[in-house]
């Protein structure tokens, strides 16, 4: 029987944050540097949200906004969907599917432990569908 994979398995661990004082400009100054797509929001140390390229990039679309000087506070998502290392990938997977969502913020002891993006999912998923093929029994002609 195939064993249980977890959100620690597959997820990105020490995820790149930012402080909520911070401007749009800070993140996205810190997403293109780091080539990353999602950070995670704190404020002293505690989750308070997420922002994210696209939700940037719709957010600067509407009416050619400036947001470069906006306060990252007024571009984030506030409560991001949250979950433990220990939740099954399934579970985080089929609720982000679900939503729409491109990211879960991996929370431990109210820390931010990692960040379980879509592509990470997709890489599981694309291991799990490897080790299936390897364990398939091979048809002869």
């Amino acid at each position: 029987m195939a064993q249980t994979l977890l959100v620690q398995d597959v997820m990105t661990r020490t995820p790149l944050t930012i402080d909520v004082g911070s401007s749009v400009a800070q993140a996205r100054r810190a997403m293109k540097e780091r080539q990353v797509r999602h950070l995670p929001v704190l404020d002293e140390g505690e989750l308070v949200g997420l922002v994210e390229d696209r939700g940037l990039d719709a957010l600067e679309a509407h009416a050619g906004l400036d947001t470069s000087d906006l306060p990252l506070s007024e571009a984030m998502t506030r409560a991001p969907f949250t979950v433990s290392p220990a939740t099954p990938l399934e579970v985080a997977v089929r609720h982000m599917a679900h939503h729409r969502l491109t990211s879960a913020v991996v929370v431990e002891r109210e820390k931010v432990v990692g960040l379980l993006t879509s592509n990470d999912g997709l890489r599981a998923l694309a291991m799990v569908l490897a080790e299936s093929r390897a364990a398939a029994p091979q048809l002869g002609h």
